[in-house]
């Protein structure tokens, strides 16, 4: 049949467009009447039938796509039923699922008897696939975006993989035999890793597929005429399987195919075991290649054995550590590519040129590199997925990634246009006015200025937000500095010896260094250092960049004499783990922090020194000086762990000691330039250990229960268990070096054994649990230990039990304990453990604290345990300093005095029981009468004096004591009131 011009309307489009749709329309009008003339000699349907009854709309997409799509027109050309076919499949609409595809081309593969026959059908399944994604992309059904092409076009490349693979194996098993299985019998196939974007399931329309190829272990291949060790064979395989793929036929090729991200390149061996591939990695692995395998995802035949294989890759990948370092690579990478942009003239490059495509994939996956080790969620292939967890993990603004989804976006958009016109590998701006008008008609623009001025716009956006993320921090400081203190330039001079002498003092000086020569000594030293010396290249590199920043950073502090005296030990702690002194580098900003916080603590210089992965905290002053409430500790905490494999208790350890020295410098930062007050200091400190000690006692709860069960009547998922904290922990007034005063309780009669494969008495496993919990928190790791643990306040001291019950405990209270037992249980609550156990814990507490008791009989007790700590602890002789804890009118006065209070009035005045803290012990004294509203303001005063002052001087590395005239007033209070109550 004659399907006129009248057919399409070519009025939906510019008039530049036209004509050259017009041409199109005839070539295919042509090529539809000699399909029909065959048809008609063989008797067949004819392929133009379905033709006229396509939709007014559909005739709309046919336009759009004819003067857009070149590949297109061809592809209808040579098979002109297609369209019918995709339409009534509805493929015109929507990507066909995978299930379908897989079924369709499977069948196409049932009749193929040789290569050539296999290639034939790969090529037109993909061709037909492709006319399809190229149709729903121009076109664009609702809510269909360049995502939905990118995933389409991954998804043919993977199922063309698999099906020319799966043919592969049947077709040469009678040759070469099948692989031999593994040792733990698992049979073995050719493992396909895609990378590059189609690892990321994001390839463009055109897009070379990057590939590597492993198997699992050596052998020899079984049931064929000619045995293949397992090298042979699966190279051979994998040479026959690209040939299945990138082959050019009469069909033209179904995707090309490029190994050279495999170890060595074209240079190195096909296919690689999985033992060789760990070991390069790990020996040999270069900066480039670890960019690369942040994309490597298994795409075809053994997907188990990728996947295992890359997991143990992941230590390549993703450092457990902030790898700064990696910025670097990324930034000479880029210097490369601009380079080469520049020499072939590459500017209208949308992927390579400025603000292109490259640079939004640069910026994700920096934050990948740098930080995926300790952000697993950033562990994913997927750009979308990776820049959409940015915000989340607080490393990008919603707002800037809300500018650069949908700028990525637009520019893979025109990606695919320019790819569409031809079914061609390009990211070039054409230069024929035609195409310039295809492709601003296909992105939706009147004419191709204004395409440009968008796409402008949408290059210095993501240009912006590139060099904010990649720029060289030297930069970022040269347009911060004074103009009138010496650059960096001078700096780098200083420190490298290479300014006279006289200069060089001079510089220091009006840096405001107060001993510029016994800096400048300092600083001769440690350059000249054996360890410095010979230090490897990249490292010392590092250290050269870093060191004129860190004395520019100096120069800015109020007292750079002290903080480099202080911040010196941290760098030659690091002059080995050169990825700490990229992180100071390429963050100015932590720096002035580093300076800040080691200028005003001794203990928090000590802390870094100790432990340089805290270097992290610096890079975040939004939380470094904010620290988190106990809700929100234990999420983080939850968080991290969740990261962490199950059986992993090493990792988890190792977790947890980081986490509590992270937090504590918050606080101990916040503390220093006073954002918090001191009761919120120890509220955080004392929040801290409460969130360690749920997550110790859960750990060595479940590290049991799967060893040998749980107790009868015990639930394996919540631990039916106390831990009580006593002295600070329990008053809630935990300092930076405190310990952890604990009692453990349980509520089993102690009848009975566990449930499990290995059972054992429910006493033993009470006191095995009470083991593995000390030992949690006490063992050293890398990161130091968790805190320092005192048993002695159980029952019966060091000569008790471990563990106790609570009938045993509430009867060693009510008959044994002495008076101390009850001035220390007045500080006693619960921080971890089973809340209804808890709330019988309560109640058995204020049941002892809660006896009438002989008055007189109680001071006794009172002041003659006062005066044996005076005795052991006070200062021996009146003096001009005042130990503001052991001294007379000091703090163990006040606590003592609070005790005493507890035990004498809480029967009369049950508001006495409510808290364990002396802060609001005395608050309660005075609401109920017993303390004068002033006496107990002018207590709650001394009492918080004595305790910033302790705080300050743990900070500060001073011991607990000051000037006795200093605190003449509040010993004066103290000493009055313990004359009143407490003197015979």
């Amino acid at each position: 049949m004659q399907l006129n011009e009248a057919f399409l309307p070519l009025d939906i489009l510019p008039k530049a467009l036209q004509p050259v749709t017009k041409q199109a329309w005839q070539r295919l009008c042509e090529a539809l009447s000699q399909a029909d003339n065959v048809a008609d000699m063989t008797q067949q349907p004819l392929p133009s039938a379905d033709w006229p009854s396509l939709s007014a709309e559909r005739r709309k997409d046919l336009t759009r796509v004819l003067s857009v799509s070149s590949f297109a027109l061809d592809t209808l050309i040579r098979y002109p039923d297609w369209l019918a076919t995709l339409d009534s499949g509805g493929e015109l609409d929507a990507t066909p699922t995978r299930d379908d595809q897989i079924q369709l081309l499977a069948s196409a593969l049932e009749n193929a008897d040789d290569e050539d026959a296999m290639h034939r059908a790969i090529r037109r399944f993909r061709r037909a696939r492709m006319l399809g994604i190229v149709w729903r992309d121009l076109n664009r059904p609702p809510g269909y975006t360049m995502w939905d092409t990118a995933h389409a076009v991954s998804q043919l490349a993977e199922i063309c993989l698999e099906a020319a693979l799966g043919w592969l194996e049947q077709f040469y098993a009678p040759r070469w035999g099948l692989p031999a299985p593994t040792r733990d019998g698992e049979p073995q196939r050719l493992v396909v890793l895609g990378m590059g974007k189609l690892g990321a399931g994001e390839l463009n329309l055109s897009s070379d597929i990057d590939l590597i190829f492993a198997f699992a272990e050596n052998g020899e291949t079984q049931g064929g005429r000619k045995p293949l060790e397992h090298q042979e064979y699966f190279t051979k395989l994998g040479q026959k399987l690209i040939a299945a793929l990138d082959a050019m036929t009469a069909d033209g090729f179904a995707f090309r195919v490029d190994m050279r991200l495999r170890p060595l390149g074209d240079g190195g061996p096909l296919v690689g075991s999985f033992a060789m591939l760990s070991s390069y990695y790990q020996d040999q692995g270069r900066e480039w290649e670890r960019y690369a395998m942040l994309k490597a995802r298994p795409v075809a035949g053994d997907l188990d054995a990728g996947e295992a294989l890359l997991a143990g890759l992941r230590p390549f990948v993703y450092r457990k550590y902030l790898d700064f370092g990696a910025i670097e690579s990324l930034r000479e990478l880029k210097a490369m590519i601009n380079r080469e942009v520049k020499r072939k003239g590459m500017q209208q490059n949308i992927k390579l040129g400025p603000g292109g495509i490259r640079e939004v994939e640069f910026v994700v996956q920096a934050f990948q590199l740098i930080r995926g080790g300790r952000d697993t969620e950033l562990q994913v292939a997927s750009l979308h997925t990776a820049l959409t967890r940015l915000p989340a993990l607080g490393l990008l603004p919603q707002e800037v990634v809300d500018d650069l989804l949908p700028d990525y976006a637009f520019l893979r958009d025109i990606e695919h246009v320019l790819q569409a016109l031809e079914d061609r590998q390009t990211q070039t701006l054409p230069g024929a006015e035609t195409d310039r008008e295809r492709v601003a008609f296909a992105m939706g623009h009147d004419d191709w200025p204004s395409l440009v001025h968008q796409l402008d716009e949408v290059r210095e956006r993501v240009r912006h937000h590139f060099d904010a993320v990649i720029a060289e921090p030297e930069d970022e400081v040269e347009n911060d500095s004074d103009e009138q203190a010496p650059g960096l330039e001078q700096w780098r001079l200083l420190w490298r010896g290479e300014l006279e002498q006289d200069e060089a003092l001079e510089r220091l000086g009006e840096a405001g260094f107060k001993a510029p020569d016994k800096t400048l000594t300092r600083l001769s030293r440690l350059y000249h250092s054996r360890q410095v010396q010979s230090m490897q290249r990249i490292g010392f590199e590092r250290l050269d960049a870093l060191m004129p920043l860190l004395l520019d950073a100096l120069a800015d502090n109020d007292t750079p004499d002290t903080a480099l005296s202080r911040v010196q030990p941290l760098i030659e702690a690091v002059l080995r783990r050169t990825a700490y002194l990229a992180l100071l580098r390429e963050n100015p900003h932590a720096l002035e922090h580093l300076m800040r916080l080691c200028a005003a603590s001794p203990w928090i210089a000590e802390q870094l020194a100790r432990y340089p992965i805290l270097l992290d905290e610096l890079l975040t002053p939004d939380t470094l000086y904010t620290p988190a409430d106990k809700d929100r500790l234990a999420d983080e905490l939850r968080q991290t762990l969740n990261r962490l494999p199950e059986d992993d208790e090493e990792a988890q350890l190792e977790a947890l000691r980081v986490f509590k020295h992270a937090q504590m410098l918050h606080v101990a930062a916040s503390d220093i330039v006073g954002t918090r007050h001191l009761m919120k200091v120890s509220d955080y400190l004392t929040y801290i250990a409460e969130v360690i000690l749920d997550a110790v006692l859960a750990m060595a709860w479940k590290h049991l229960a799967a060893k040998h069960g749980v107790p009868s009547g015990c639930d394996a998922r919540e631990p039916a268990f106390l831990i009580v904290g006593y002295g600070k922990l329990g008053g809630i007034e935990l300092g930076y070096g405190s310990d952890l005063d604990l009692v453990f309780l349980h509520d089993s009669d102690g009848q009975g054994t566990t449930d499990g494969p290995r059972p054992i008495d429910t006493p033993v496993f009470f006191t095995r649990l009470g083991q593995r919990v000390i030992h949690l928190l006490t063992a050293v790791t890398p990161a130091g230990s968790l805190y320092e643990v005192d048993m002695r306040l159980r029952p019966s001291g060091n000569s008790g039990l471990l563990v106790t019950s609570l009938a045993a405990f509430a009867d060693y209270q009510r008959q044994h304990a002495w008076t101390w037992e009850h001035q220390a249980l007045v500080r006693a609550r619960v921080v971890a453990g089973n809340a209804s156990l808890a709330d019988k814990f309560d109640q058995l507490r204020g049941d002892i604290l809660g006896r009438s008791r002989d008055t007189i009989a109680l001071r006794d007790d009172v002041v003659n345990m006062r005066q044996k700590m005076r005795d052991h602890l006070a200062t021996k002789s009146e003096g001009d300093t005042f130990d503001l804890k052991h001294d007379a009118g000091g703090m163990v006065d006040i606590e003592f005095f609070c005790q005493y209070a507890v035990l004498a009035l809480a029967n009369q005045t049950p508001s006495l029981l409510t808290y364990s803290d002396n802060i609001r012990i005395l608050e309660a004294l005075a609401e109920s009468g017993h303390l004068p509203e002033e006496e107990a303001e002018q207590l709650r005063e001394a009492y918080l004096a004595y305790r910033s002052a302790t705080h300050r001087a743990a900070l500060t590395g001073d011991k607990a004591v000051g000037r006795a005239a200093d605190y003449e007033a509040h010993r004066h209070v103290v000493t009055a009131l313990w004359q009143r109550f407490l003197a015979p």
